[in-house]
């Protein structure tokens, strides 16, 4: 799974690398621990313009009760997203790219009960492009031709598969990473070939990565500065120590 990543790219920034036409006008402020239900960074195309905007993390079903729905949607399992209600329609039509800069993953270590968390980037400190799915939830009394769109909740998930070599020794599941020649295919809402995008959704090479032990800070999400991602050494005295 995925249920903590850094964002500390500015926009103007992830702009330029995703090839973005447009850029929303609000602005996150950078989190070395972005968690479910925080807005983030999504690139998306629409109108044949590539966009990059703020959406809420958590997938709300167009079809749902209420907001709430979204807190048990941050991740989509990318084994059968064509066949479950919450993900089919997104899949067809609503693909995105969500960036991030880095994220975190917890390992059981035998003999204790707190999960050693692991930092997870990029070999080349270059952004990661997540797979997700987007969607557009409005409250049942909102009329879809209204020109307010206060009451609109644009929200996204991020897709996860099978885990490569490097992190299956951490985890069972880790976040779809798209390749840049893959990223048109994918975000193109007229591209309805399931199959084809269902082979997209393989793991990263674990050369991609480099990972490192971090801080049992991160556990707590009011903690989001940069020291979260510096290594330590777990095994210190049964503390973590900065390396």
């Amino acid at each position: 799974m995925c249920g903590r990543f850094v964002s500390s790219s500015p926009p103007d920034e992830l702009a330029k690398y995703f090839d973005v036409e447009q850029v929303a006008d609000k602005v996150l402020e950078e989190s070395y621990n972005v968690a479910p239900s925080n807005d983030v960074y999504v690139v998306v195309e629409t109108g044949g313009i590539r966009r990059l905007e703020t959406f809420h993390w958590g997938l709300i079903p167009f079809w749902a009760k209420d907001p709430s729905a979204g807190n048990k949607m941050i991740n989509a399992r990318a084994e059968g997203l064509a066949e479950k209600n919450a993900y089919k329609r997104a899949f067809t039509k609503r693909r995105c790219i969500i960036p991030a800069d880095g994220f975190y993953e917890w390992k059981k270590v035998p003999g204790q009960k707190a999960k050693q968390p692991y930092f997870i980037q990029r070999a080349d400190g270059e952004p990661l492009a997540f797979a997700g799915l987007w969607e557009v939830w409005r409250p049942k009394d909102t009329a879809r031709d209204e020109g307010d769109d206060g009451d609109v909740i644009r929200s996204c998930t991020i897709i996860t598969g099978q885990p490569n070599e490097k992190i299956a020794e951490i985890h069972d599941r880790m976040p779809v990473m798209l390749p840049p020649d893959k990223w048109a295919e994918w975000l193109d809402p007229e591209n309805d070939d399931l199959a084809t995008l269902g082979k997209l959704l393989v793991p990263a090479p674990a050369s991609l990565l480099a990972v490192h032990p971090v801080s049992t800070a991160v556990n707590n999400v009011r903690s989001r500065g940069a020291e979260l991602t510096a290594p330590i050494d777990p095994d210190a005295d049964g503390q973590d120590r900065l390396l």
